[in-house]
């Protein structure tokens, strides 16, 4: 599944050729992809200008001249694909713009959505409004996630997972950065101290920066909307490494967490 990186990584692509542009055309090919695409659709897109991309967790945001913005989650396998040479099968929603350009989103196993949500009250949008602050802004913070883990017995991994302590982590960068905070996956969050809190959120921002640098990690279907891979897999620590050395000269071991996989050095991460 295409976590926060890979996300970021999408909308960076897209606003380079996206941003500023008004829309000549857009095409549903079908009616539904993990829920209806929005009934009036085409209708608010065509002819809209997208004033700015961003994203909000694992969401990607197109927002538009006409107070609409068009939200975008990739499922499982879904990706951009920007002026494709030959159309597939799996493209579901086609978008043109009037200076030529072409965005395919394709989604073979059809698990992602689009929704059309008003700009003024996007923050107030049910699955945005019980979330957590952003991994890499400025609110995210030592002090901050101490208060959000105060008196929590769920396990620190689980607790990373859950949007509501902190937007958009996913399986994979959560195991990463608490190997490089040193921290044992089923530790009790209310009992991780405030010094690992110190190394865990710069280890959280570092991992999820360096993996947008790297253009995320390619899993399965995931590329960037160029078509290019994300390489940051080949920097995984702990990852997918089971029975490997880890640097501390451990082994990584893997065990089911939350109906997970957690990968962990029991040598290093205490």
């Amino acid at each position: 599944m295409p976590e926060l990186p890979e996300v970021e990584t999408t909308v960076r692509g897209l606003a380079r050729v996206l941003e500023g542009q008004r829309i000549a055309a857009l095409r549903v090919n079908r009616p539904d992809l993990r829920r209806p695409f929005p009934a009036d659709l085409v209708q608010a897109m065509t002819g809209a200008t997208v004033t700015g991309l961003g994203r909000r967790a694992k969401y990607g945001l197109v927002h538009t001249d006409r107070a609409r913005t068009l939200v975008f989650h990739l499922g499982m396998s879904g990706r951009w694909r920007i002026d494709p040479e030959n159309a597939d099968r799996h493209d579901h929603l086609v978008l043109h713009t009037v200076s030529g350009h072409v965005l395919a989103l394709n989604d073979p196993r059809r698990f992602g959505s689009v929704d059309l949500v008003d700009s003024p009250t996007l923050g107030l949008w049910p699955p945005f409004a019980a979330m957590g602050p952003e991994p890499l802004g400025d609110d995210f913070t030592p002090a901050s996630l101490h208060r959000a883990l105060a008196g929590r017995s769920a396990a620190i991994k689980l607790l990373l997972l859950d949007q509501r302590i902190v937007a958009g982590l996913g399986n994979i960068y959560v195991c990463e950065a608490l190997h490089r905070a040193a921290i044992r996956p089923t530790r009790p969050g209310g009992t991780v101290s405030r010094k690992a809190l110190e190394r865990l959120v710069p280890a959280i921002k570092g991992v999820l920066a360096e993996s947008i640098a790297a253009g995320g990690s390619t899993i399965r279907d995931y590329a960037q909307p160029d078509g290019e891979l994300g390489y940051f897999a080949r920097d995984w620590r702990v990852y997918g490494r089971e029975g490997e050395s880890c640097a501390c000269g451990g082994t990584i071991e893997r065990f089911a967490q939350g109906g997970r996989s957690s990968w962990w050095c029991r040598r290093c991460q205490k």
